[in-house]
Order: structure tokens, then sequence, then C-alpha cells
């Protein structure tokens, strides 16, 4: 019996609890194939590191946006390869897009260039509301709710 193995559903949505993210990667973001190989690292509870292989590519050859809710990476070459005459060529040089969904609330931090591997930084930052707070019990009676400004206008012109 062979078992179903769904490893490569989870490898590009970053921030995700892995059963929330099947859907998008079965909607075709893991269409793009192999290249350039990268690994995804988390560095903290709320911090995140997309690393991808781009040897031979310059800062001038390579672009990140961020655009609903997508971090697309591309990767261009500009034309220099027509130049040469290879005898052998190991080292693909081939243009690139890569696309990674993220969660709500995830950011890119940051970007760096470095021996070859492109390191794009994510942080997940939460809204004051949407963290979790403590609510502190008092002895007594509740104390009354101050309302200021239009609603306490709105509060003594009904009385």
């Amino acid at each position: 019996m062979r078992r179903l193995d769904l490893s490569p559903l989870y490898k590009s949505a970053i921030g995700f609890d892995h059963l929330a993210n099947v859907l998008d990667q079965l909607s075709g973001l893991e269409s793009e194939g192999g290249f350039p190989p990268y690994n995804i690292e988390r560095l903290g509870e709320n911090v995140y590191r997309v690393t991808m292989a781009v040897a031979g590519f310059g800062e001038n050859d390579l672009s990140i946006d961020v655009k609903e809710g997508t971090l697309t990476i591309r990767g261009e070459k500009k034309g220099e390869a027509a130049n040469r005459a290879y005898i052998h060529q190991g080292i693909a040089a081939r243009n690139f897009e890569r696309r990674f969904r993220l969660a709500d609330y995830v950011e890119v931090s940051g970007a760096a260039l470095e021996n070859g591997l492109l390191h794009v930084d994510l942080k997940r930052e939460l809204p004051e509301a949407m963290k979790p707070r403590t609510i502190q019990i008092t002895k007594g009676a509740p104390q009354p709710r101050v309302i200021e400004g239009d609603a306490a206008r709105k509060v003594e012109a009904a009385a």
C-alpha cells in the first residue's frame, strides 16, 4: 500500500497552520517546478526566512514584490549569456519567478544577497487588538464606565 506524502503541499506558505494551507497549495501556487531551490526556516515564534539559491544573479537581476498576500521573487538575466560560448554550462542562469502565499499580518522585514543565496526575512506582527490579554479580576462592585466624547453627549441627550 502506498502512503500519500503531503509534505510538498506545505512548502510555499509562511505563517499558516499546515491544514489551513492545503487548499492554497492545491490551487496551483506550487506549479513552478524546482528552480531555483529554496529553504523556509522558522527563526522564532513569529520570524521566518526564505533562503533561495540564486547563483549567478546579482542585486540588479532580482526583484521582490508583495501584493495581496503573495510574496513574488523574480530573477531575470539581462542578455549577457549571448556573448559567451560555453563548452559546458552547469550553472542554470534561466529566468525564474517564485511565489509564496503569506499568512495574515506577515510582512517582509528585509532581504540580503550573500554568497549566491538570497535571504528574505519575514515577520508576523499581530495588531494589539488581536494579541491575547489578561483581564484583572477585582473584589467589590464593578466601577462605572466613563464615556467620553460624542458617545457621552448622546447618552446625556437621551436621558
